[in-house]
This record gives structure tokens, sequence and C-alpha cells, in this order.
């Protein structure tokens, strides 16, 4: 798996202070992504803050993680910005949550029909699908994506340009 470079790093400035995927927030996630073949992969630790019942992942937070590697796919797959209009999740067995906790959670582009990127997820811990998502995001022009979204491209860490 190759490290993705976070392209809003630098953009604090400018408002950048997403909760799930920001490094200097102080209240957030603090998701990093890796590429693997067709999918974006990240590898979480579900301390116990963000639980709901005793050791269990809240809902929401499983949403919010889902949601947000989506929105990394539509980064790094189609190299541009884009929105969350559709998100349907399943919570098929309880999210383990508590220090030393690692979660896998995974998408990949499933389809593109015009602007939209339909796109699967799923929350594994030790090998078990624990949630799945599937979810369609609006894209935006590359051009719209660097003057609204301040996107200029989603770069691995290790490399020079696209």
């Amino acid at each position: 798996m190759d490290k993705i470079k976070n392209p809003y790093t630098g953009l604090e400035e400018q408002g950048y202070n997403c909760f799930a995927c920001c490094p200097s927030n102080p209240y957030g996630l603090k998701m990093e992504f890796f590429e693997d073949g067709d999918d974006i992969v990240c590898l979480w630790e579900a301390r116990d803050n963000y639980q709901s019942w005793i050791n269990t992942l809240h809902g929401g937070i499983q949403a919010t993680l889902m949601d947000e590697i989506g929105g990394w796919v539509v980064n790094r797959k189609l190299q541009t910005a884009g929105v969350t209009t559709q998100l349907n999740v399943k919570y098929r067995n309880p999210v383990p949550a508590g220090n030393g906790v690692i979660l896998e959670i995974r998408a990949r582009l499933k389809e593109m029909k015009r602007n939209f990127a339909f796109i699967e997820a799923s929350i594994s811990h030790e090998g078990k699908v624990c949630s799945t998502c599937e979810m369609i995001y609006f894209t935006v022009s590359k051009e719209k994506a660097a003057e609204d979204f301040f996107f200029n491209g989603c770069e691995l860490e290790n490399q020079k340009g696209l």
C-alpha cells in the first residue's frame, strides 16, 4: 500500500479543519489514507472516546468514516472533488471501540454515470466485515474543484506529480 498525501494540508488559513481528515483538528478522527490497487484504505484506531454503547463504535462515527473515505476515492481515483448526495449504511455486526482497536476502512469506485460516482465502502475488524456503505458523490470539474474546493490533485507521498 502507498500512502496518499493529504492535498488539503496547509489550507488551514482558508478554513480547512475537516472533522475526519484534518491532522490538526484536536477533536477530529485524523484519518490517513493509502492506495491499494483499486481500493483506498484507512487503518484507524477506534479509541474509546468515539463509542456509543460500552466498547462499541458509535454508528454516526462509522458513517463518517465511510463517507470520508468515499471522498478520498473521488480525490485520488478521479482527481477531482465532489460532495455526498446519498449514503446508505448497513450495520451488520458491532464495531469494537477502545484503545488499541484497529479498524480497516476500505472503499472503491463501482461505477461512474456522468458526474455521479457510485462508491462502496466497508469497515472491518480482524477480517470480519462489520459495516458496509453504498454512496453516491456528485463530482465537479477539475476547474471547479480548484476554484471552490482548493483541490489541485491528489498524489502519493512518494510521487512527484501526475
